[in-house]
């Protein structure tokens, strides 16, 4: 029977809490852990603040408006979760630098963002020409074409040494981006939480919040390579504030310090897991193939970053998320990919087909071309390239005085050098940086990471050098 409390919730607070379950199945929260978010939640909506106070009306039912009948200006009451919501310090940075670019000032920005200098491959190209020319214009199916979802298995059997039905546990998106944040919706709301590394990808947490879920920030440190240990796993699982872990997220290799998980820390994970059923992993690889040997030669993907869902009884309680903008540098078609258990495929293909349907037709066509045409060379030869600036980045970083970089990079193409000897304030850091030099860097705090700035080295070796005389120089005047 609802309590007395629930009852007095006048608008959707409730059914928002409830998950819109409609046989009240709870799952993992007590009815009464539901009443007591769902009544937090209405403590701070305006319809059921209104509702509470005798005389007045419940004004969020009209439709908003710029201007109120007397002309006079009235403020949206927008939805409160934006209240916990951070925005992107990496877009918003990178939307500084367009619009600094298009009124005439000239700014290094290449290294803020995470997107490869390089075009896509030619057969990519060819690729999409020939769909726009074959009339490939229509909606496909919502989990993705099928063509494309076949050689998405193939390429994760070939590289990875698992195996995924395409036909239903697969679900091709809109981005990576776009596959990230549906299966944190699908695992994880209100009453749970989720693991989260540090440092991270910024929209990690972000994304957890507006799943109604609370992340909780797992630190790691610079001795053991960013990179989460199994006993640092096993204590934060056995901790009571993670009694309600749904989701461990695991972005490997690792935006933003380029550590690597080998296949014998993540059997460490693994093991920890084993004694935890209920926790299952987000597998973030999406610059699984954009690693770096420690000798002379380039490591394949197989010897230096397997997946997750390979480890021995993980392949069920994973979902493997990859994409085309890293490796292929298909940036701009926005295609990513979920791989998981088909229950799990299912429920994100009903999250997708009410955000966004389907992928572009354009890009799954491009996005086939890249599994089944390009050759593992031209792959290879990219990550040479990188690894080269790489090598570059980090000489040059070495140079100057006071700048530590912990863990040199094995995979991604990312580096996050210390600055904390010239401040602890990064955030202001990167703004002088770029009001002084016209340096665009991003804020390491935004990743969990203060007292840091993350650079992106897949640019040119021009703008690569003119950054690091740009940051040298900074540095020296302070």
């Amino acid at each position: 029977m609802m309590s007395r409390r629930l009852r007095q919730i006048p608008c959707l607070c409730l059914l928002w809490i409830m998950q819109l379950d409609p046989v009240w199945g709870f799952h993992t929260v007590t009815f009464s852990q539901r009443a007591v978010a769902a009544t937090s939640v209405a403590a701070r909506c305006t319809k059921c603040l209104a509702s509470a106070t005798p005389g007045t009306a419940a004004s969020s039912t009209s439709p908003p408006s710029s201007t109120s009948t007397d002309g006079s200006t009235v403020e949206p009451r927008l939805n409160w979760l934006l209240s916990l919501i951070e925005p992107s310090q990496t877009v918003e940075i990178f939307s500084r630098v367009k619009d600094m670019r298009a009124n005439g000032v000239e700014v290094t920005g290449g290294l803020c963002v995470g997107e490869p200098d390089f075009g896509p491959p030619p057969e990519v190209l060819e690729a999409t020409i020939q769909a726009v020319l074959g009339g490939e214009t229509r909606y496909t199916a919502v989990s993705g074409t099928l063509p494309l979802r076949q050689a998405i298995a193939q390429d994760l059997a070939a590289r990875k040494g698992v195996q995924y039905d395409p036909a239903t546990e697969i679900v091709v998106a809109n981005g990576a981006k776009q596959a990230v944040y549906q299966g944190i919706l699908a695992m994880a709301g209100v009453g749970d939480s989720v693991l989260i590394p540090a440092p991270y990808w910024p929209s990690y947490p972000e994304m957890v919040k507006l799943a109604g879920a609370k992340p909780i920030i797992l630190e790691t440190t610079a001795e053991s390579g960013y990179l989460l240990s199994p006993s640092q796993l096993r204590s934060a699982l056995e901790s009571s504030t993670s009694s309600t872990a749904k989701l461990l997220i695991l972005c490997n290799p690792s935006n933003p310090t380029g550590g690597v998980y080998s296949k014998e820390a993540l059997l460490g994970l693994s093991q920890v897991l084993q004694d935890f059923p209920n926790v299952f992993v987000l597998a973030d690889e999406i610059y699984d193939q954009l690693v770096y040997s420690n000798g002379d030669e380039v490591a394949t993907a197989a010897m230096m970053c397997p997946s997750f869902a390979a480890m021995p009884g993980m392949w069920e309680r994973t979902l493997t998320i990859n994409g085309f903008s890293k490796s292929y540098a298909m940036t701009g078609y926005r295609l990513g990919y979920l791989a998981a258990p088909k229950q799990l495929a299912r429920a994100c293909t009903t999250l997708q087909s009410q955000f966004t349907s389907c992928a572009s037709s354009l890009a799954q066509a491009a996005g086939v071309a890249a599994l089944t045409q390009v050759p593992e060379s031209w792959i290879l030869s990219k990550v040479s390239e990188l690894k080269q600036k790489r090598d570059h980045c980090l000489q040059r970083l070495a140079n100057m005085p006071k700048v530590i970089v912990h863990v040199p990079p094995q995979g991604a193409f990312y580096v996050l050098p210390d600055i904390s000897a010239y401040t602890l304030d990064d955030v202001q850091f990167c703004q002088d940086l770029l009001q002084e030099q016209k340096l665009a860097l991003v804020p390491g705090s935004s990743f969990g990471a203060p007292g840091t700035v993350r650079m992106s080295y897949a640019t040119s070796l021009e703008e690569l050098d003119l950054a690091m005389d740009k940051l040298a120089a900074f540095l020296a005047s302070r």
